[in-house]
């Protein structure tokens, strides 16, 4: 399987981990482990995980607040965003078109 990143869902992405270095040292670290284990699981099976709003599904992370969106068609998964479980919900419905 393939995948790609929105560019906002890599900012995001990219935001998360810089938060979490200021955090404490080597934090980030772990939160980058935590969502590359995320697309590695929508990966092997991208069917598996629920959908939210249409065919967008959502796959957890582990330990940290996260949840990766995205939506899988021909045998690629597009992640939308790289979002915290707090934020506002839809903010991301318009990176689908």
């Amino acid at each position: 399987m393939t995948y790609s990143f929105h560019p906002a869902a890599l900012e995001e992405y990219r935001q998360a981990a810089e938060y979490y270095a200021g955090k404490q040292p080597g934090l980030e670290w772990r939160f980058i482990e935590a969502v590359e284990e995320a697309v590695r699981r929508i990966n092997e099976a991208p069917l598996r995980h629920s959908c939210v709003d249409g065919e967008i599904r959502r796959c957890l992370t582990e330990v940290f607040p996260y949840a990766v969106l995205y939506v899988h068609e021909a045998g690629h998964s597009r992640i939308l965003a790289v979002m915290h479980g707090h934020r506002e919900p839809g903010y991301w419905k318009a990176r689908t078109g």
